[in-house]
Formats: C-alpha cells, sequence, structure tokens
C-alpha cells in the first residue's frame, strides 16, 4: 500500500515532473508558453487560437488523441465540464482555471452529438476545425 502522501501526489498529477513531458514530443514547450501567456486574462481563451498557437491544429489525429489522453484525467474516455475548467493547467501547473463562460463555450463547441461531455473524435474535429 502506498503511504496517504504518495497518494495525494497521484491525485495531483499537474505537479509531477513527468506530468510535464506529457506533450514532449508532441508540442513544443515554447509554444505551449506562448499560448499560456495569451490567454491568461479571464474571458480571453479561445479555443481556436489556443490549438494553432500550441501548434496542436497541425498535428496527426494519433498525437492530438494523445492529448485528448491526458486531458481526459479520469481516463473514463471522455472530457467533462469539470475537466474542461481545467483544460489549461494540463499544460502548466501554473495556469489558470478557465472562467464558467469560456468552460460551456469550450463544451458547447466540442459537444456535436449532445450528451454534455466531449469524446476523442469529437476533440478530434475540434481540434483540427
Amino acid at each position: 500500500a502506498l503511504p496517504i502522501y504518495a497518494l495525494l501526489r497521484l491525485r495531483d498529477p499537474p505537479e509531477h515532473p513527468s506530468f510535464k513531458m506529457a506533450f514532449s514530443g508532441i508540442l513544443s514547450e515554447a509554444d505551449i508558453t506562448s499560448a499560456l501567456k495569451n490567454c491568461s486574462a479571464a474571458d480571453s481563451f479561445d479555443y481556436k487560437t489556443f490549438f494553432s498557437q500550441t501548434g496542436l491544429k497541425s498535428k496527426s489525429q494519433d498525437q492530438v488523441k494523445k492529448v485528448f489522453e491526458i486531458i481526459d484525467q479520469d481516463q473514463s474516455g471522455f472530457v467533462e465540464e469539470d475537466e474542461l475548467k481545467l483544460f489549461l493547467q494540463n499544460f502548466a501547473a501554473g495556469a489558470r482555471a478557465l472562467t464558467d463562460a469560456e468552460t460551456k463555450n469550450f463544451l458547447a463547441a466540442g459537444d456535436s452529438d449532445g450528451d454534455g461531455k466531449i469524446g476523442v473524435d469529437e476533440f478530434q474535429a475540434l481540434v483540427k476545425g
């Protein structure tokens, strides 16, 4: 059994050193830093701009799927509203949470089948759109 502090560390992946490496080989750290800086103010996040600035838009379907799997923190196969709210924190531990309006707009844009969450196919379509 793991000691409680180890379990707590597992619950908080953004601070884990290997977490930063999650996007390594897919996205450049400089592009991520720049994209995060450009949406640091509340209500300034635009998913199309973010996907373009990070270089995600130009990546292969397989690479986009890998990014989806990182964002899908509970590994449910879907990105739900609570995971979307923390979307930027997947890219940097100190990034802000999305506002409620940003989260709802992001979800509405990606949820093409109306089930209240974004599946991998929906995410790929949203990124490539």
